[in-house]
């Protein structure tokens, strides 16, 4: 497995392969739900890359970027044995040298929900997806729908910008007891980590309910909402019902399917996931 550290090396590295090339871009620390995505690619694609970075430009002053968790070389053992072909591992400067001042925007589905709640954190993602692609230049690049709205946000740019890649969705991998998996679980204390799980059981008790036949947006956002508020715990920023394309909210479900988002804090981490409920 080569890993590489510098533009140049991966334009030398690029030129030497042929075949369809996959992509998985990650910020490290990886589990069982990053394997997957690597999983996915091996058999669609003729060669693997991974990608490890930190991105800055997706962290608020305030949130976690500092204490976000960091295992190089573990990483790279994971995805050795894998049977992945390269990794870009570059440093901050390697991807905003010196005078970097070009940045990307999604301006309609990046607007609400983690765009509210986070400024500027998807101007970062766009920003450093766009870099990642044209340096490693990958046929097809997988994403989890774990970072549901990221999904979407990085499908929408890859269509205004015709990009020639093909965006690949894969499903959230979960822990037995529900929880999706995350980097940032292992700052969860034992009791955050019991409590984490009500994320999962409330979008559960909305696609219960929506299964049964409500259709009204709202009711089943209050029931998702109400079982996160029953937990001490839990901290709520936001619950949504949306459409699964705009995810602009839905008064009522219907064939287009709808999508439920939450995100809470659980002691000093700030966790996310989602559900489809039709």
């Amino acid at each position: 497995m080569e890993v590489l550290d510098t533009v140049e090396r991966v334009d030398a590295w690029r030129r030497t392969i042929t075949g369809r090339l996959g992509l998985v871009p990650t910020m490290g620390a990886l589990h069982e739900g990053h394997l997957s995505l690597v999983r996915r690619a091996r058999p669609e694609c003729d060669r693997v890359a991974a990608t490890i970075f930190v991105n800055p430009a997706q962290f608020g002053p305030s949130e976690d970027l500092a204490r976000y968790p960091r295992d190089l070389p573990g990483d790279l053992a994971l995805l050795a044995r894998e049977g992945v072909d390269m990794v870009f591992a570059p440093t901050e400067a390697v991807i905003y040298p010196p005078g970097f001042s070009t940045w990307v925007t999604e301006e309609q589905v990046a607007r609400r929900w983690e765009g509210e709640a986070r400024p500027g954190h998807f101007r970062g993602v766009t920003t450093v997806v766009l870099k990642l692609f044209n340096i490693v230049r990958p046929e097809r690049a997988y994403f989890g729908e774990k970072d549901y709205q990221q999904l979407r946000v990085i499908e929408r740019m890859v269509r205004d910008l015709n990009l020639p890649v093909t965006i690949v969705p894969c499903p959230t991998v979960r822990e037995p007891d529900g929880l999706a998996l995350s980097s940032r679980n292992v700052r969860l204390e034992p009791a955050d980590r019991k409590a984490a799980r009500v994320l999962s059981r409330a979008l559960e008790a909305a696609r219960s309910a929506a299964a049964k036949g409500e259709r009204d947006g709202e009711a089943l956002r209050r029931i998702a909402e109400d079982v996160i508020r029953g937990e001490p715990q839990a901290r709520l920023d936001y619950v949504a019902v949306v459409d699964r394309e705009t995810l602009e909210p839905l008064g009522r479900l219907d064939a287009r399917g709808a999508v439920c988002l939450v995100a809470a804090r659980i002691g000093p981490v700030r966790l996310i996931d989602n559900l489809r409920l039709v």
